[in-house]
């Protein structure tokens, strides 16, 4: 992880957008992004087609990080939710998700089951119990960076989350997320106290509690990850509405033609005939 350590320590924000399975990971690695973000919002709503309240397991993220890391190289930030438990628990999920390959290990102090940031009626753990999963995290882990969220701002207040951040800093985290700040004067403030002591990630939600600014604005007061987690399949949702409604009322795709792949674009995308001809090359003995 020596080259994403050098890539946050550097001048300028990595953007990472939100993606939930290999196909979307393909997607964002030929667009030319550094990173990419594995949502567990988006795993529940394209998985399970249910909303981000703590119903997808360990195993289900763990499989998903597996196919994602079969099909790319990208370097994946992995939304690890509470740990799926304690300390133990926690311990066993870095095992699980660096198997799987994922390159920062995303850990938050909301209780079980935990909900969206954006959500109202999050609950916390304190932050002894947080600390103590961060530090088992980071004893744990073999190579990847460890990130601890806060989502304090919503329930204890914006002084009580920045303490926690400070807690959770000293307990080891590699990365601080302060989740959904209300105004940038409270992104600012968070800049102005951690910005050089450790890479800041800054979640930007469309339609959630945080004012939504660009990747320039956010690098400029000191963010250093910025993730888009859930817009991919907002945007996609709202398409395959569209697309739907066509389908239904027209009988043929044929109006959605120019909003859509061929099967000859799909798969030179997916690079079928680089794969069919290395095939051949082992039938030939």
């Amino acid at each position: 992880m020596q080259g994403l350590k050098a890539r946050l320590a550097g001048d300028s924000a990595l953007l990472a957008p939100g993606i939930y399975d290999a196909l979307s990971a393909a997607l964002a690695e030929e667009a030319g992004f550094e990173a990419a973000y594995l949502s567990g919002a988006s795993i529940a709503y394209t998985l399970l087609g249910r909303p981000d309240i703590g119903l997808v397991s360990m195993t289900e993220v763990a499989d998903v990080m597996a196919r994602i890391r079969e099909r790319v190289a990208l370097p994946v930030i992995i939304d690890a939710d509470t740990g799926f438990g304690n300390a133990l628990n926690t311990e066993r999920t870095v095992r699980v998700f660096e198997r799987a390959g994922a390159s920062v290990i995303q850990l938050e102090d909301q209780s079980f089951p935990k909900r969206c940031g954006h959500l109202k009626d999050k609950s916390l753990i304190s932050a002894q119990e947080m600390a103590g999963k961060i530090k088992a995290a980071v004893d744990t882990r073999d190579r990847a960076l460890i990130m601890a969220r806060t989502d304090a701002i919503a329930v204890e207040g914006f002084e009580a989350a920045v303490e926690r951040a400070e807690r959770y800093l000293e307990a080891g985290a590699d990365i601080l997320f302060i989740e959904a700040p209300e105004s940038r004067a409270q992104m600012d403030a968070i800049c102005a106290r951690f910005a050089g002591r450790a890479p800041l990630l800054a979640n930007m939600v469309e339609g959630g509690k945080t004012p939504l600014a660009s990747t320039a604005e956010l690098s400029a007061i000191g963010y250093r990850i910025v993730i888009f987690p859930g817009g991919l399949v907002r945007a996609l949702s709202f398409a395959t509405r569209d697309y739907f409604a066509s389908l239904k009322q027209h009988g043929t795709t044929e109006p959605f033609r120019n909003r859509m792949f061929d099967f000859q674009g799909l798969n030179a995308m997916l690079g079928t005939d680089a794969m069919l001809a290395r095939g051949k090359q082992y039938e030939a003995g």
